[in-house]
């Protein structure tokens, strides 16, 4: 009897080197474990306990309107949501304002320190970039917030646009693949390879895309990934073969442990560092972690390792920033 192939609920396409007409996939790359792994990892033990609350050293910010010319600021918000001020544009990326990352407001993931910018100081938002559609990144109750209240433009890789247009029918959402550029409002986005997978419940693992972005300004270069496993560096060298370096890149470098389980999809601080360096990127923005907790390591551990790795490489501590909420990074021209 011939088998039924599997029906994907969020995209239609062209077999390619990374999509097999149902699934993405990492080309070369690790595939998410299982769940037998899954079990072994949640009743493994090693799971450090977090506080209920981690009070940020920055206030909550309110930002100014507009940020043109040559600068470039970035204020953190919280985990991978950012807001990014560059060449008279205000961007979020991956945009969570709820209390929880999960798919029940009752259960799962919960905040432990408050947005450093309240939802309702947000100045006008013109684009938003989502990397791809696990909880943590892809806030369905946070995009209709924003879509009431702004407006936005929504850039994500294939297959997260029909998940955000089941709930907003009227959203307007660019869908890309890697490889892609589009443009919007004098700026060009490049869609890029991450090494990650996705999924929004138990029966739709890998069937809509992740990738990171590359965003070309009038004030320099930016590149930006949710999440993302090392993968021996190659998606970061071949962007900067592509793109030549970065004034700025967002990357994450918490939620890593156990490496036997998350090495293929969260990058730890050494491995964050060394892609700093591949990428040629002047200075860093670093994220995902001291907000949810999703992994084994402590609260702390992040930001230890990383000045540990940042030491080792001789990167100095002004180039590579780990935001806390209500953080305001003005990058400095390169």
């Amino acid at each position: 009897m011939r088998k039924t192939r599997r029906r994907n609920p969020y995209y239609a396409g062209p077999v390619s080197d990374h999509f097999d007409g149902t699934f993405f996939f990492n080309p070369e790359g690790i595939a998410p474990l299982g769940f037998r792994e899954l079990l072994r990892w949640q009743f493994g033990g090693g799971r450090q306990r977090w506080p209920r609350s981690v009070p940020s050293p920055f206030a909550a910010v309110k930002p100014g309107l507009r940020v043109g010319g040559e600068d470039l600021r970035v204020t953190m918000v919280g985990h991978a949501t950012m807001l990014v001020q560059v060449a008279g544009l205000n961007i979020l990326t991956d945009p969570v304002w709820s209390q929880r990352v999960s798919p029940f407001t009752f259960a799962g993931p919960k905040r432990v320190v408050e947005p450093g910018i309240a939802f309702d100081d947000l100045p006008p938002i013109d684009l938003v970039l989502v990397s791809h559609n696990h909880y943590d990144h892809l806030d369905i109750a946070t995009l209709k917030r924003l879509h009431a209240k702004h407006r936005p433009r929504v850039v994500t890789p294939l297959g997260n646009d029909t998940i955000m247009r089941r709930a907003m029918p009227d959203i307007q959402t660019t869908s890309m693949d890697w490889g892609e550029r589009i443009s919007h409002a004098g700026i060009s986005i490049d869609a890029e390879p991450a090494h990650h997978w996705s999924a929004r419940g138990t029966a739709d693992r890998r069937m809509a895309l992740w990738a990171s972005f590359v965003l070309s300004t009038p004030a320099g270069k930016i590149y930006h990934v949710g999440d993302t496993g090392f993968h021996r560096g190659i998606n970061y060298k071949a962007a900067q073969q592509k793109h030549g370096g970065f004034r700025l890149a967002i990357l994450p470098f918490g939620a890593y442990e156990p490496r036997w389980f998350m090495e293929g999809q969260h990058q730890n601080p050494h491995e964050a560092v060394i892609g700093m360096k591949f990428l040629n990127a002047a200075y860093v923005a670093g994220h995902h972690f001291a907000t949810f907790q999703l992994t084994n390591e402590a609260v702390d551990a992040p930001t230890r390792a990383l000045q540990d790795a940042m030491r080792e490489h001789d990167i100095s501590s002004d180039r590579f920033r780990p935001l806390r909420a209500g953080e305001v990074f003005d990058v400095p021209a390169v």
